[in-house]
């Protein structure tokens, strides 16, 4: 990846190039280039680092400011700008409105992956109000065909959207006060005839987890540029004479390998983010999670007879869900009040932990801490502490209301809550929930409060992880309400939906792959009928579902006949054989023919290749699934480890498949990236677990 910058000496400096990687021999200055328009101001306004209101350039600009109605229109100066190889910092001034920028733009060689930020700073002595600020404005070429990103609600996350690309502008603007069910704030752009694995690639998100907004502009010149930032509520951000602003970073790359190409990138950003331990990341253990096995109805006998059960299967974590602390019988009180319900466990839950240790399980525990229920003692000790605005009712969402983490009394509380838990238990796991939007996010002096509490959160979630630097948690918000590249700074693992069914996962995953790496993804196997949409699958498709993500198990295996017992069983220790090539290498997507998808794990010359079926094919045989990965990796060895299907009235098969079954079979891998690998015949919801490796 290149890019590339004019510097000019007292205007700011020019975007030239965002993309492949590119020489400049003699690079003649923009404007020799740029014949003068019609209808247009005297002086050129090319596109640069910090386009302006009211400069006469008529794209997005990348910030919206104004005092009291005023210094609305601005002219930056440039300053000065440092470069030290892998970083810049570009200095920008207006000396009429009297604000600065400081624009910093860092590429990580490794991962090809720009981070780009923005600080607003008011030079003034009157308040600044900042309306809009992206975290940067990047340029894409005019040739760009297709547009990427993703919708979705609670249990129906990252659903695909593909439009084509803009005639003026394509917008999303989320204001739920949290990243919200559609994903992480993200898009791909693809060039001419672009493909998941071949053709130019740009793609961007935003690390923050609160409101946001994108947008993809057309200008007259026939290029587009997009832009990333925070989305403000009205009034919520004035500087006062001194005081500055920073975006949240946008997280920017450039492929040309395509779709898969961005996000293995991506992928390579996230790891390193991350808060793995200077050793780096362990395998990732197995768990059991109580939530959808027994809901509230828990006490200490029945946890230990589950942790016995999941340990039995060969789980390595034991996490007790909603339901353990005082009062907690629904889900219509006691958030907020977080001690051991003395009527479930009248000797605290440290008898339940040391009974999970025992078993050679690590412990783990569901909590809310950003939440409380109106009937709580914390709320009725203190009503002051949650958002809201006074004169307006107070709207709960699953019977909760949002504690104001702007305050730093609220977040001392709350550290004090989990320290004493963390302290006094041998917890290793935080599952960590946020279930309801930001509605009327007003602090106590009345004033929008949706980015404090991002910023408070992140706090609480920073002072946890320095006081306890063993201690995992995971993000969950409703399921995938809470995944972005920001709260991946501060956690270990997402809760990607709260549906659990095997098909509608299939998609999903795909979505959360697009942005996270897969060993941050929790992938259960759920009950069957699935609690969320109440379709069934067997337990071999199930388990191999969850099988690429961060494998856990959500349902009571009390509930499970022998059979199916056994299967999830295999399908654990199928998970543990071959999560360290599951979650390092690179990821690959891809759709074959008749409805096949498929993804691959590690590097072409030793990885994993997992197809699967969800719906009945139409081909009288069937296909040969291409791939592109695998050109020029020479001989492979091909091993199908697994396929798993519903037992009886096998599928028809051929000697091919049996001898693949047992040596493997040698394919060459331009072969395999032009003609394709043979598959066997499969049923509706079933998955093929194929190993690869050079012969």
């Amino acid at each position: 990846m290149s890019l590339v910058l004019e510097k000019r000496s007292d205007l700011p400096p020019l975007w030239r190039w965002w993309g492949a990687r590119v020489g400049m021999t003699a690079l003649a200055s923009l404007s020799d280039g740029r014949p003068p328009a019609s209808f247009s101001l005297d002086v050129d306004q090319p596109l640069d680092v910090a386009p302006a209101f009211g400069s006469g350039r008529f794209g997005a600009p990348a910030l919206r400011a104004h005092r009291d109605g005023r210094s609305f229109s601005h002219r930056f100066r440039h300053v000065r700008t440092e470069a030290d190889g892998a970083r810049i910092l570009m200095l920008l001034t207006d000396p009429v409105a009297r604000i600065s920028l400081e624009q910093e733009v860092a590429l990580d060689a490794k991962s090809d992956v720009l981070t780009l930020s923005t600080l607003v700073r008011n030079d003034g002595d009157t308040p600044l109000s900042i309306e809009w600020l992206a975290a940067a404005t990047l340029p894409l070429p005019a040739d760009c065909e297709t547009l990427r990103a993703f919708t979705g609600r609670h249990t129906a996350e990252f659903a695909p959207v593909l439009v084509a690309m803009p005639s003026d502008s394509w917008v999303r603007e989320n204001r739920r006060g949290l990243t919200g069910h559609a994903g992480p704030p993200g898009v791909f752009i693809s060039g001419p005839g672009g493909t998941r694995h071949a053709g130019r690639t740009y793609a961007a998100q935003l690390a923050w987890s609160g409101n946001h907004r994108i947008e993809v502009a057309c200008d007259d010149d026939g290029l587009w540029t997009l832009q990333m930032g925070e989305a403000f509520a009205p009034g919520e951000i004035v500087l006062s004479p001194g005081a500055s602003y920073r975006t949240p970073a946008m997280l920017a790359t450039f492929s040309a390998d395509g779709l898969n190409g961005a996000s293995q990138n991506f992928h390579a950003a996230i790891r390193r983010r991350a808060p793995w331990p200077r050793e780096g990341m362990r395998p990732r253990p197995v768990h059991l999670n109580s939530w959808e096995g027994l809901y509230f109805a828990q006490d200490e006998s029945s946890l230990k007879e589950l942790a016995t059960r999941a340990a039995v299967l060969g789980a390595e974590r034991f996490v007790v869900d909603d339901g353990w602390f005082r009062g907690r019988d629904n889900d219509e009180a006691a958030l907020g009040d977080w001690v051991a319900d003395p009527r479930k466990y009248p000797r605290g839950l440290g008898p339940l932990a040391g009974h999970v240790t025992s078993l050679g399980m690590e412990f783990g525990l569901w909590v809310e801490p950003e939440m409380v229920s109106p009937d709580s003692d914390l709320f009725r000790a203190h009503p002051e502490w949650i958002l809201q605005i006074d004169g307006q009712p107070l709207l709960t969402a699953r019977h909760q209301l949002v504690l104001d983490l702007g305050r730093s009394d609220v977040r001392d509380h709350l550290f004090d809550r989990l320290d004493e838990l963390l302290s006094g238990l041998p917890i290793a796991y935080l599952k960590w929930d946020h279930n309801r939007d930001l509605v009327a996010a007003g602090g106590a002096d009345g004033r929008a409060r949706y980015h404090d509490q991002v910023v408070g959160a992140y706090a609480l979630f920073d002072r946890l992880l320095a006081a306890y630097p063993g201690l995992e948690i995971e993000a969950c918000a409703g399921g995938g309400g809470r995944i972005d590249a920001g709260i991946a700074e501060r956690c270990h693992r997402f809760w990607t939906s709260d549906c659990i069914d095997a098909t509608s996962r299939v998609e999903m995953q795909r979505g959360f792959l697009a942005f996270m790496p897969p060993e941050m993804m929790g992938s259960h196997v759920g009950a069957s009928p699935a609690h969320s949409t109440g379709r069934s699958q067997g337990m071999a498709f199930r388990s191999a579902v969850a099988l690429p993500g961060h494998f856990g198990i959500e349902l009571d295996p009390a509930t499970l006949d022998e059979a199916n017992e056994a299967l999830l069983a295999d399908g654990v220790a199928r998970y543990k054989a071959l999560r360290d090539r599951l979650h390092h290498g690179r990821v690959w997507l891809g759709e074959g023919p008749d409805g096949l998808v498929w993804q691959a794990h590690g590097e072409a010359g030793r990885g994993l290749l997992i197809v699967t079926r969800t719906a009945p094919g139409h081909l009288r045989r069937p296909p040969s699934i291409v791939l592109p990965h695998c050109a020029g990796a020479g001989p492979l060895r091909v091993r199908l480890l697994h396929l798993a299907s519903e037992a009886g009235h096998p599928a028809p098969d051929a000697p091919l498949f049996a001898r693949m079954r047992e040596a493997g079979e040698v394919f060459d891998g331009d072969w395999l990236a032009q003609a394709g690998l043979p598959t066997p015949a499969m049923k509706a919801e079933s998955v093929a677990v194929y190993e690869m490796e050079a012969a």
